[in-house]
C-alpha cells in the first residue's frame, strides 16, 4: 500500500495537536476505509499511542476498519422503525444481498449495516442508501432499491421520495 497520501494528510493537519478526526476522515475518503498500515503511520507520525488512534477510529460509526462496498445501505432499527417492520426490511436486505449487517457483498458492490436511529422517525422504517433517505420502506420495496443502485429499475428505486400516507412527499 502506498502511504504517500497518508503522509500528506498528516502534514496538512500537523502541529502540536493535530486534528485527528480530520486526518482519519481524509484517509477514509482516500481509501474508502481506514487501513491498518495507515493508522499505524498516523500513530507514529503524530506521537499518539496506536491504541488511541484505533480507539478513535472504532468509536465513530462513520469510520470503517474494513473496506466498504460501492453502495452503503443503512437500515434503521430504532424503536419507531422497529414497530413499523424495520427488522423485516433489514432481513430482506440480508436475504437479497446475501450478507449480514457489517459485511460487504463478494462483488464489493454493497455494504449492509444497521443503525439504532436515523432521527427521522415519522417516516419510518427508514433506509439510507449512499446518503439518500428512503422513508416508509416495505419488504416489497427492497428489490427496487437494490436495482436502483445497480442502475436498473423504476424511478422510486432511484431515490425519489415516496409519498406519505397524507399524499405529500
Amino acid at each position: 500500500m502506498n502511504l504517500t497520501a497518508v503522509q500528506k494528510t498528516i502534514k496538512k493537519y500537523g502541529g502540536k495537536r493535530p486534528r485527528m478526526i480530520a486526518i482519519l476522515q481524509d484517509i477514509q475518503a482516500e481509501y474508502g476505509y481506514l487501513p491498518e498500515d495507515a493508522l499505524r503511520m498516523v500513530a507514529q507520525e503524530t506521537g499518539r499511542p496506536l491504541v488511541d488512534v484505533f480507539g478513535l477510529a472504532s468509536f465513530y460509526h462513520s469510520f470503517s476498519l474494513k473496506p466498504r462496498g460501492k453502495h452503503l445501505v443503512s437500515v434503521c432499527l430504532g424503536t419507531a422503525c422497529h414497530v413499523r417492520a424495520g427488522a423485516q426490511v433489514g432481513s430482506e436486505f440480508e436475504r437479497r444481498l446475501g450478507v449480514q449487517p457489517g459485511d460487504t457483498t463478494a462483488d464489493g458492490q454493497f455494504t449492509l449495516e444497521t443503525v439504532n436511529c436515523l432521527g427521522c422517525c415519522a417516516i419510518g422504517p427508514v433506509v439510507v442508501i449512499d446518503g439518500k433517505y428512503h422513508g416508509q420502506v416495505t419488504v416489497r420495496d427492497v428489490p427496487n432499491l437494490i436495482k436502483g443502485c445497480r442502475g436498473e429499475g423504476s424511478k422510486a428505486a432511484h431515490g425519489e421520495a415516496k409519498a406519505g400516507r397524507n399524499g405529500r412527499k
